[in-house]
């Protein structure tokens, strides 16, 4: 069986095998928890419920809410990341733009939790994100946008502004994770997802194919 992201984590972070099972049952069931009423509508008796623990037992391998949060946060950023960071600046650059797309379309479908927890943070201010914003995200945007704009001036592909065509790639992905709900309804097929990778490639591919005159 395939391990979760918080499992995975939890798994390395040491401990006998009973801490690392509790603290897995705790982190999995906290980002079910954030998932569905974010932050500040979280409780620890609601995380307590779902793990199948008591109160006092999530306080013995967590301080409280905010550290579990925390603890969730700094799990996702690298695996949130990873993507942005495998572009690669010597490929084609219409090839390494659509390879992003899809492996952010495809964190969207197998993550969804972890999306919804990001943007949750992201819209209450990002207050215990703040640091990795400017410590590892906005570096590695940075380059992946001077990366992009070295491909412009080339002319490998067409004129646009590099970040905002990362932003409008995070929008058009992680929507199917963060509006999942509305997207069930109005999307009639079996997955809702279905399809969306090719829209999304010819989307892009017809911005971004390099006009020749």
């Amino acid at each position: 069986m395939e391990q979760s992201s918080t499992e995975e984590a939890t798994a390395a972070a040491g401990g006998s095998r009973i801490q690392r099972r509790n603290r897995a049952r705790i982190s999995e069931a906290a980002l079910d928890v954030f998932a569905q009423h974010g932050y500040r509508g979280a409780t620890l008796d609601q995380i307590a419920e779902r793990a199948g623990l008591s109160k006092p037992n999530i306080l013995y391998y967590f301080s409280g809410k905010e550290e579990i949060h925390v603890t969730l946060l700094n799990q996702l950023m690298d695996r949130w990341l990873a993507p942005l960071r495998r572009i690669d600046p010597d490929g084609d650059p219409l090839t390494e733009i659509l390879t992003y797309v899809r492996r952010k379309l495809k964190m969207s479908q197998k993550y969804p939790r972890e999306s919804r927890l990001f943007a949750n943070e992201i819209l209450q201010g990002a207050p215990r994100i703040a640091p990795h914003l400017e410590q590892d995200l906005k570096p590695l945007v940075d380059g992946a946008a001077a990366t992009i704009q070295g491909w412009i001036d080339a002319g490998r592909i067409a004129p646009t502004d590099p970040r905002h065509l990362i932003f409008s790639i995070w929008a058009t992905t992680q929507h199917y994770a963060d509006f999942a709900a509305q997207v069930g309804v109005l999307v009639e097929e079996k997955s809702p997802t279905d399809g969306a990778e090719q829209f999304l490639t010819t989307l892009f591919t017809r911005m971004l194919q390099p006009r020749r005159d």
